[in-house]
Parts: C-alpha cells; sequence; structure tokens
C-alpha cells in the first residue's frame, strides 16, 4: 500500500496562483460580457423602457399630445373608462374577440393539424395552403373580407343562396348584432394555420411506439388521442391557447378596416379606442389610460402562460 504524497510548498502556491487566476478572468469576462450587452440594452431602454414609462405617466394627465398646458387629474381617465357606454362595449367586445378566436382557432388548427400529420400525399401543399393567411397582412386580409362580406352580391351570401337560404341576406358588417362575430370570423380565418403549425410541431415530437402500444392494446383513435396525444400535447395547447388570446385582446387591423369601429360604436375593441381616442379626439392622457388597462391584461395572461408552460415541463 503507498502511502499519499502530500504536495510540495511550491506546487501549492502554483494551485493557489491558478484559482487566483481563473477568478480574475471570470471577473474581467463578468465586465466584458455587459459591454456586450450595453447597446442593446440601452437601445431597449430608448425605445420601449422610457415611453412606456412616459405613457404610465402621462394615462394620469390630461395632456392632449401637442400642448405644453397639462394637468394631473388622477384616476379620472381610468373611471371614466368604465363609466362610458363605448369603453364598456368595447370592453366586452374585446373580451368576445379573444374568447371566440382562441376557442375556434385553437379547434380548427388541431383538427387540421391531425388531418395533415397522417400519411395523405397532398399533405405538404395542404400546409402551405393552411398557413399561407398568416403571412398575408392582416389589412389585406380584412379589404378581402369586405368584399366577401358585402350584402347582395357577396360570395358568402352567394354561398348561403347556393346552399338553399335564398331568403338570407344578412349584412355582415353593418349590423350591430352581427359585425363582431363578422370580424372575428375573419382573424380565425387568418390565424387558424399559425395554431396548426405549433400542434404539427407538437404531434411530430410524440413517439410512435407509444401510439403504436397504445393501439396494441386495444385503445381506439379517440382513447388514443385523449390518453396519449392530449398529455403530450400540453405544452403546445397551453402556447396557443395564450398567444391567441393576446392576439385577440390586441385585435386592431381587421376591426378599424373593416368598420372603423361601427356601425355605431359597436365593433369597437380596446385597440381601435386607444387609437380613436388619442390621435382622433386628441386626449392623449386618456389614450394611455386605456392602453395601460389592455397592457395589464395582456402581461397577466403572460404571466399565466408562462406559469402554464412552467407546469407543463415547456419551459424548462
Amino acid at each position: 500500500m503507498t502511502a499519499a504524497t502530500e504536495p510540495s510548498p511550491a506546487e501549492t502556491g502554483r494551485t493557489v496562483r491558478e484559482s487566483a487566476a481563473r477568478r480574475n478572468a471570470r471577473r474581467t469576462g463578468s465586465r466584458f460580457i455587459w459591454l456586450f450587452i450595453l447597446p442593446a440594452a440601452v437601445f431597449y431602454g430608448f425605445v420601449v423602457l422610457i415611453p412606456s414609462f412616459q405613457g404610465v405617466f402621462f394615462s394620469f394627465t390630461n395632456w392632449n399630445g401637442l400642448s405644453s398646458d397639462w394637468s394631473f387629474v388622477g384616476i379620472d381617465n381610468f373611471t371614466r373608462l368604465f363609466e362610458d357606454a363605448v369603453s364598456v362595449k368595447a370592453i366586452g367586445n374585446t373580451f368576445l374577440y379573444a374568447i371566440l378566436s382562441t376557442v375556434f382557432e385553437n379547434i380548427l388548427g388541431l383538427l387540421v393539424a391531425l388531418a395533415l400529420h397522417s400519411r395523405i400525399k397532398s399533405r405538404n401543399v395542404l400546409r402551405v395552403l393552411f398557413f399561407m393567411p398568416v403571412v398575408l397582412l392582416s389589412v389585406v386580409i380584412a379589404y378581402l373580407w369586405q368584399y366577401l362580406f358585402q350584402v347582395n352580391n357577396g360570395a358568402i351570401t352567394q354561398l348561403l343562396h347556393a346552399i338553399g337560404l335564398h331568403d338570407a341576406n344578412p349584412n355582415w358588417l353593418g349590423d350591430p348584432n352581427l359585425v363582431v362575430y363578422s370580424i372575428s370570423i375573419i382573424v380565425i380565418w387568418q390565424f387558424t394555420g399559425y395554431t396548426m403549425v405549433i400542434y404539427l410541431a407538437g404531434l411530430q415530437g410524440i413517439p410512435p411506439e407509444q401510439l403504436e402500444a397504445a393501439a396494441i392494446d386495444g385503445a381506439g383513435p379517440i382513447a388514443r388521442f385523449w390518453y396519449v396525444v392530449r398529455p403530450l400535447l400540453a405544452p403546445a395547447i397551453t402556447v396557443n391557447i395564450m398567444l391567441s388570446l393576446i392576439r385577440g385582446f390586441m385585435i386592431f387591423d381587421q376591426v378599424w378596416v373593416t368598420t372603423g369601429g361601427g356601425p355605431a360604436d359597436s365593433s369597437h375593441s380596446l385597440s381601435t379606442l386607444v387609437y380613436r381616442t388619442a390621435f382622433q379626439f386628441g386626449e392623449l392622457g386618456r389614450g394611455a389610460a386605456i392602453a395601460l388597462v389592455l397592457a395589464v391584461i395582456v402581461g397577466i395572461l403572460g404571466f399565466f402562460q408562462y406559469r402554464g408552460l412552467l407546469r407543463s415541463g415547456g419551459a424548462r
């Protein structure tokens, strides 16, 4: 048995010097890392943080955006948001846009993804076709659907006539009771392909062995989906639901291009109300207050999305 050899004083001194050199290198590296981050941090602060804090500040004022004469009004801009009938209608519309688009985009996107995850020969072409509306500008799509929704000669009305509903002639974008649902159809049509892509990515990550084992055990298609596919697809479901909700709460282009918030202010969302209040009515302080409420709603949704991803393991 050989006794352990103790390090000589020279070796001990060398080890101490090497450890100190490594610590100095780490400190120097940390300083250089901050130098690399600094330009992006300054740009982010100048473009995002400072305007955001200014927006929060002016949400408590009556500034019109141009004049140097303004004063603090406390929480008046926020209380007016919940007292004004148009604002309350816009809040309800925003939630309705978000809920409708989230539910139908995810149901349709999942069904399309399941269909195109099969072995059909044209699946790649169909994936491109379903995803194509996502890459088009929302303004272009809104103008396109304006023609499709025309009264009497619109393609949608003609389709209703073709299937036997000869008396049907709805005013899709002119009826206050119908306009929110019509605009929701536009959003759902545009972004179903987006949810489809995320679901397809999730489906491709499911091991086929688990599906084959479930099939051997006698599980049918519905049981395989519910007990095998659905749990493994949980991160994709969480991401899609949260992105759809956030997109629904921030809806602007489709509403502004098709109706401008009308008829009779019946289709406004919070985003269009911010634009109209701040830049058409010249009440920038009140518009900032509405934008702040919208930002808080989206921030809360983002927080729950992160918690959901952590719980499902998608953010680890």
